[in-house]
């Protein structure tokens, strides 16, 4: 059975090394990077919510959002692996993370999704926010 709950911090070496095997496999940390276990621990520690999705003791997904806990929150690093995909479980973990930030009293939740997955996320009651475009700062 699959189930979702929030993270505040990695317990122990086994949960550190599959949530950075879910980072791993969304290609958002180069295994080569050092000090990638120091940057998840502190990515958790310091999110707004972290949820993570098990599969028995098994760490098969995970979600995140930062917020000004007061208004407004941003839903990040979603992701579920390879074999685990098709089955809900996405949905399940941005279920999760909307409940947690309306429980909290925060209405406005955005995101940024990678092309192709608009129909995803609209199904789960996210809108195109028409005639907004999302900017990176790449610096100077």
């Amino acid at each position: 059975m699959i189930t979702i709950e929030r993270m505040a911090e990695i317990q122990t070496a086994e949960e550190l090394a599959q949530i950075r095997q879910l980072y791993l496999t969304a290609g958002w940390i180069d295994a080569k990077e050092e000090d990638t276990e120091e940057l998840i621990r502190k990515i958790i520690k310091q999110t707004y919510c972290f949820a993570i999705a098990k599969d028995g003791d098994k760490i098969i997904g995970m979600g995140r959002t930062i917020s000004d806990s007061v208004s407004d929150a941003y839903i990040q690093d979603v992701t579920v692996l390879p074999s685990f995909r098709t089955q809900g479980i996405g949905g399940m973990i941005i279920g999760f993370l909307v409940d947690y930030l309306h429980s909290q009293g925060i209405s406005w939740v955005g995101l940024i999704s990678e092309p192709g997955y608009e129909s995803f996320y609209q199904k789960l009651g996210f809108s195109v926010m028409e005639k907004y475009t999302p900017f990176i700062y790449t610096g100077k």
